[in-house]
């Protein structure tokens, strides 16, 4: 039961506030710590606490799911040129703005078989202040650029950043959208060290992890190059997150 760190949480707290009387210090203590619990179920995706999103698939075969936020970007075709070398298919949750900028990528990641996931249409730092409407504009943007440029639809919506809250939760319902989380979090765009991405991704490798990854760095594709091979050693198959969607 997903909600079941925060059920206990907050009996926990009652408990706590009834035993020393209800004083005004331990209420605000509680509230402070209410809130840090509300914070943490915003960040974390695979907590499910405002949203359920998919974070791995249940398998018992070995493999993973490969996708990439925030593109198409120059580095894109690295990419692509990367993968089609494996022959491995992949999930990229695309910028509408993005889009708007390297159509021809865009066209491109379709052509040869990927999966198209929606990713907002600006990627706003502000995503989590956002109201409902503004997201769910930022979500139908992001749809018509697809459909514009790329002639396809998805109902695959990865919130940026990872963040959920209740408005976020609305906008995703009401534009019908499947949240996509992840199991595994490379931190590519924080982490200079193309080494420790690398080990990020593979230390805890499991069946039917979904690993994120960003398409907009040199070395998070000189990470790739070694990751793919690590795959390949291990005998890892990949799947794309849309072929969970249909199994589903």
């Amino acid at each position: 039961m997903k909600h079941y760190p925060f059920i206990i949480f907050y009996m926990f707290c009652n408990v706590f506030m009834y035993a020393f009387h209800g004083s005004f210090w331990v209420y605000l203590a509680g509230f402070i710590a209410f809130c840090a619990v509300i914070v943490w179920g915003s960040f974390d995706i695979q907590l499910g606490y405002f949203v359920n999103s998919i974070t791995h698939k249940r398998t018992k075969l070995k493999e993973v799911a490969l996708t990439f936020d925030d593109g198409p970007t120059e580095f894109t075709p690295q990419f692509l040129d990367l993968l089609k070398e494996y022959n491995i298919k992949a999930t990229f949750f695309c910028i509408g703005k993005q889009i708007e900028k390297y159509p021809e990528t865009f066209q491109r990641i379709i052509s040869e078989g990927h999966t198209i996931g929606n990713h907002t249409y600006s990627h706003s730092n502000n995503t989590g202040f956002l109201s409902t409407s503004q997201m769910i504009n930022e979500i139908e943007n992001c749809d018509e650029i697809i459909f514009k440029v790329g002639n396809i639809k998805t109902n695959l919506y990865r919130p940026p950043f990872g963040v959920t809250n209740p408005n976020i939760a609305k906008a995703i319902k009401k534009t019908h959208k499947k949240s996509i989380g992840w199991s595994i979090r490379s931190l590519d765009t924080i982490t200079p060290d193309e080494k420790k991405i690398y080990k990020k991704v593979t230390q805890s490798l499991k069946k039917g992890n979904i690993i994120l990854l960003h398409d907009t760095s040199q070395k998070t594709y000189n990470a790739l190059v070694d990751i793919l091979l690590f795959l390949k050693d291990k005998k890892y198959s990949t799947f794309t997150i849309n072929s969970i969607i249909k199994n589903d």
